[in-house]
């Protein structure tokens, strides 16, 4: 007689701690990209990567690359990542994009003289690297390995708009670097 009495009791204590996963639900527990972001960025250095892609950029499976779903527009998710990064007091972006981007027209794409003006305005007098489309991929493979990379994935839909942060220390330079090597060298 006890034994369904306890039996019953277990299973409501069970179903009642239990916070079922309901599709398309978002629990406290899950962080928003710029959380997420955040808290990547001080464990992030030099040589890692914080890729702001559009919406056609494929998924990776290269086990360094975590890719987080913003939602949001490019240039608003690269203003808060150079923010962001700019705050930081270990790193500074090396920024690239896509050659292809410098020769799309308005009459392959009406919206690339504003898209161009906006990402001019972004990045604030950084004059962005510029890479073929194909060379980014061999750049973030190869460093994937090694290193971690955060691809920002955004609801841009105008082709090679995506930006590309590859870290560099900030309280070091390539100067003092070459300095060190040399003094070693002696």
């Amino acid at each position: 007689m006890k034994k369904p009495y306890y039996i019953a009791l277990i299973l409501i204590f069970i179903f009642s701690s239990c916070d079922f996963f309901v599709p398309g639900k978002t629990t406290p527990a899950e962080k928003g990209w710029k959380e997420q972001l955040t808290d990547e960025l001080p464990l992030l250095g030099h040589r890692n990567w914080v890729l702001v892609v559009d919406k056609a950029f494929p998924a990776q499976t290269a086990g360094g690359i975590k890719v987080i779903n913003t939602g949001e527009s490019l240039q608003d998710v690269l203003q808060f990542t150079l923010q962001k990064i700019d705050r930081s007091l270990h790193v500074k972006p090396i920024v690239y994009t896509d050659k292809e981007l410098g020769f799309i027209t308005p009459v392959l794409v009406p919206l690339i003289n504003d898209y161009k003006k906006e990402l001019q305005k972004t990045l604030k007098g950084i004059e962005p690297l510029t890479l073929l489309h194909d060379s980014v991929f061999v750049k973030i493979d190869q460093a994937s390995r090694l290193f971690k990379i955060i691809v920002l994935k955004t609801e841009e839909t105008i082709p090679y708009s995506s930006v590309f942060l590859q870290f560099d220390c900030r309280y070091w330079s390539a100067e003092n670097e070459k300095a060190l090597r040399e003094l070693m060298k002696k």
